[in-house]
């Protein structure tokens, strides 16, 4: 008997659903009827490379990792330009916008987020005004910023998102000015002194910064397009040709909250750890939700929240197809659990390598968990090899388990390894003192005798380094 699979949502989560089930499907004894539907024109598209084609680093097209051609040939139903406008988990079935409806014996919902535009302010549809969100984003702000009309761009927000737009701009030699609250920049994954070091070296590199608790009042225009920001009381306005607003992404979660699917106190859909979806006072046992659209448990406030990672979908679509073949088969032990997130971050921001893992102070502060904290600054490698950079740590501890619940570091070289490892260990409720007496590799021309977690742990616990 064939199953029938449908997924909403071509980003990386429903993407890596559809790939686990081709790859698997031939195991089977019953088929599979693989159905993807996305509202975009295009297959496969990286959205975290879009910032660094805007760098100049390669072409957006490079960014397609599949076209939709891809999939068919191995048998899905892909569909671009198609939205779902009902979904009615009573009948298992899907309305689409065409009129057809779809039936359906597994539904994955994986529709990703919106960004989030102020209603406060007007004229965010003038021309030249933009979010970057996916890639027609991304092909409308490079074609703006080659033109000869666009020499000032304004920035609003301090994510992620919003410093690679400002560095987009930046290394086009375009005047930018970044709008975003106190006290500094990447609040989510950094504290104010880390954020500090990558607000400096992006003022460097020509990057205006406005960090104060003013709102955009309006956006004024001459001829449909923007030409200047107002902001605070009205008493600031900036020029600027080109506005990109990231100010965060809300979960896109319309089409299931009116189909009575659960939403938690952080705007996401409510799944269980199979990654069901809530629907009253149970989980529906043939609809999963994964991906941005979903709200997660933090693996150390053990609280909601959102973790709108490409890595967390990825591990979230194994869940998710491991069980949906776990049903198919009935076979309990190919059955799939997700586990509470720490959220590992990484980002090259204007040649500056950022990452981070767990909780910032503030975080932990809110969370009512109190901390001690270690930070350090040392080379990579023996200072006489060519090549030594320094690296800045911090290391966030809770103050009476002496657990690791929070890692941030800056540097010019790379940094993804050790948040991989920092992840490992707060996962492994590892202490300062296990930081501080863990034998590490050492090789004076890939590594420093007393690595620089080695003095974080230790200005955590108050002990002095050696030099």
């Amino acid at each position: 008997m064939v199953k029938n699979v449908v997924i909403i949502g071509g980003g990386i989560a429903g993407i890596y659903v559809l790939r686990n089930l081709l790859a698997r499907r031939g195991d089977l004894e019953e088929d599979l009827n693989l159905t993807l539907i996305k509202r975009e024109k295009r297959g496969w598209v990286s959205v975290c490379g879009l910032p660094y084609a805007l760098r100049g680093w390669y072409e957006i097209e490079r960014a397609m990792i599949n076209k939709p051609e891809f999939f068919i040939e191995q048998g899905a139903d892909f569909r671009t330009e198609t939205e779902v406008t009902n979904i009615n988990a009573k009948n298992r079935s899907l309305t689409l916008k065409s009129g057809e409806v779809m039936k359906y014996d597994y539904l994955v919902i994986a529709m990703g987020r919106t960004p989030f535009l102020p209603e406060a302010v007007e004229n965010t549809t003038l021309e030249n005004v933009y979010t970057l969100n996916d890639e027609e984003d991304a092909i409308k702000i490079e074609a703006a910023v080659g033109s000869d009309d666009v020499k000032r761009v304004f920035v609003r927000g301090r994510g992620i998102i919003a410093v690679q737009a400002a560095v987009a701009a930046a290394t086009k030699g375009l005047e930018t000015t970044v709008l975003g609250g106190p006290p500094s920049l990447l609040p989510a994954s950094l504290d104010p002194d880390m954020g500090d070091m990558l607000k400096e070296w992006l003022e460097k590199q020509g990057i205006k910064f406005i960090l104060e608790q003013k709102a955009i009042t309006a956006l004024k225009e001459e001829d449909g397009r923007v030409r200047s920001v107002v902001i605070g009381d009205g008493e600031e306005e900036i020029p600027a040709d080109l506005v990109v607003i990231s100010m965060g992404m809300r979960p896109n979660t319309k089409l299931t909250s009116d189909a009575g699917i659960e939403t938690g106190e952080t705007g996401g859909i409510i799944t269980d750890c199979s990654l069901h979806a809530k629907k009253g006072r149970n989980y529906l046992k043939d609809v999963y939700a994964l991906g941005d659209c979903i709200e997660v448990i933090d693996g150390i406030t053990h609280r909601p929240r959102l973790n709108q990672m490409a890595s967390t979908a990825v591990v979230q679509a194994n869940v998710v197809s491991d069980n949906i073949l776990s049903d198919v088969t009935e076979d309990p032990s190919q059955y799939s659990s997700y586990d509470p997130c720490v959220g590992p971050v990484v980002a090259d921001i204007g040649g500056l390598l950022v990452g981070s893992v767990g909780l910032t102070t503030e975080a932990a502060a809110r969370a009512g968990i109190k901390t001690i904290s270690g930070k350090a600054t040392k080379l990579t490698k023996a200072r006489y090899f060519p090549g030594a950079k320094p690296l800045t740590m911090k290391l966030i501890f809770d103050a009476y388990s002496k657990k690791l619940v929070g890692a941030q570091m800056v540097s010019e070289t790379a940094v993804a390894e050790r948040v991989n490892e920092m992840a490992v260990a707060i996962r492994a409720g590892i202490t300062a003192e296990d930081l501080r007496n863990t034998e590490r590799c050492y090789d004076p021309s890939l590594s420093l005798l007393i690595d620089v977690t080695v003095d974080a742990a230790q200005g955590a616990l108050g002990i002095k380094p050696v030099y």
